[in-house]
């Protein structure tokens, strides 16, 4: 009889997930382990652009999707999908990601079925239990439940080793983002959708912005909006794209306040390669997402990030992000000095990546290898 292989299942149900767990299923094939991949859905449009990119095909779909869901809707149905799941294929290790209302469930399932939990993406914090909301929460959380904690930076194996993570099972591992992320920007890709192609042509300084952030929603946002169109009514070289988030309150705020200006353009979430590689063509981004913080410095693109609090210091003191908040007049002062220093411009643009190197995924991999096998 052969040596039955330990067994790893990999949990993820958004965009974000799919993408920053697609090197480590593509790690995983390539290993000693068996493996079974599940997705539960959370998202499900931009989720299966990821899948499909990817070549990712899972062996559990729990498609818990469903209009207006909430986050207790999301939590429980997440626990009650994976629970005959865990039951049935008894894995060594669960694996999840981040700090999503998926990843929660997930390790909560895992822990009540005692199966080892692997957090990748461990120890990010900002210190505010409620912003971000839910994902500071859940991330703590998630890293009590976890038995292995993939760190992405020091910074964040040293959070987990000030709240008594056992720092035996603390890894610093980088990013796996980088490595999704080196995959599919190259420097002579060809646009598919034809609005993307003639922007990204454009003589215009291109400004990349995205929103989304709950904490955001409101005066906030306002806030930002009336500072990108001073922005754009000051500087005729400058062209804006606005990927809209799928949420419908802040679509609805978004096209009410900039719809219809001339060179603001608001597009449809693209695809993850084409929005990769529209990262890559723009001047500098401007932007409440998480992983863009992280994305972004490895294109040596300089960041505003749009927010009160970031979970992501590195980049801060990397010099390639810069923390604005959502003040009007602080997001105008920013845009105005990274559009008009040239030598600021240059130092945010070359400062080092400090989210790693590609080979986040392989380290991961050979940690459980050590642990498992």
């Amino acid at each position: 009889m052969g040596t039955v292989r330990p067994k790893i299942v990999t949990v993820f149900g958004t965009r974000p997930e799919a993408v920053k767990m697609a090197p480590v299923i593509d790690a995983l094939a390539r290993s000693a382990f068996d493996y079974r991949v599940v997705v539960t859905g959370q998202h499900r449009e931009m989720l299966d652009q990821v899948l499909k990119l990817f070549a990712i095909k899972p062996h559990y779909d729990l498609n818990i999707m469903q209009h207006g869901q909430t986050l207790t809707d999301v939590t429980t149905r997440v626990l009650t999908g994976l629970e005959p799941i865990l039951q049935q294929e008894q894995p060594h290790a669960v694996l999840v990601h981040g700090d999503t209302t998926t990843a929660l469930g997930a390790a909560l399932a895992a822990f009540y079925q005692q199966i080892p939990v692997g957090h990748v993406e461990a120890g990010l914090r900002t210190a505010d239990s409620y912003d971000p909301f839910p994902e500071e929460m859940n991330r703590r959380l998630v890293d009590r439940l976890a038995d292995y904690h993939f760190a992405p930076t020091q910074t964040a194996a040293d959070n987990l080793s000030a709240e008594g993570a056992n720092p035996a099972y603390v890894f610093v591992t980088g990013n796996t983002v980088i490595d999704a992320l080196l995959k599919v920007v190259k420097s002579d890709y060809r646009f598919r959708d034809p609005h993307l192609a003639q922007l990204t042509q454009s003589r215009c300084r291109l400004l990349l912005v995205t929103t989304h952030r709950r904490e955001n929603i409101g005066e906030r946002m306002a806030g930002i909006y009336r500072a990108l169109r001073r922005i754009i009514a000051e500087h005729p070289d400058v062209e804006l794209v606005f990927s809209l988030h799928k949420n419908p309150a802040i679509r609805k705020q978004v096209r009410l306040a900039l719809g219809n200006t001339a060179r603001i353009h608001l597009i449809e979430p693209p695809e993850y390669v084409e929005f990769a590689n529209l990262m890559n063509h723009a001047y500098f981004i401007l932007t409440d997402s998480g992983g863009i913080q992280e994305e972004a410095p490895a294109l040596g693109k300089p960041v505003l990030v749009l927010r009160e609090t970031t979970e992501r210091p590195e980049g801060i003191s990397a010099g390639t992000l810069w923390r604005v908040g959502t003040a009007e007049e602080e997001i105008v002062a920013a845009t105005e000095a990274l559009l008009g220093d040239t030598a600021l411009y240059q130092r945010m643009a070359q400062a080092p990546n400090p989210y790693g190197d590609g080979k986040a995924a392989q380290r991961i991999i050979t940690h459980l290898t050590e642990l498992l096998l």
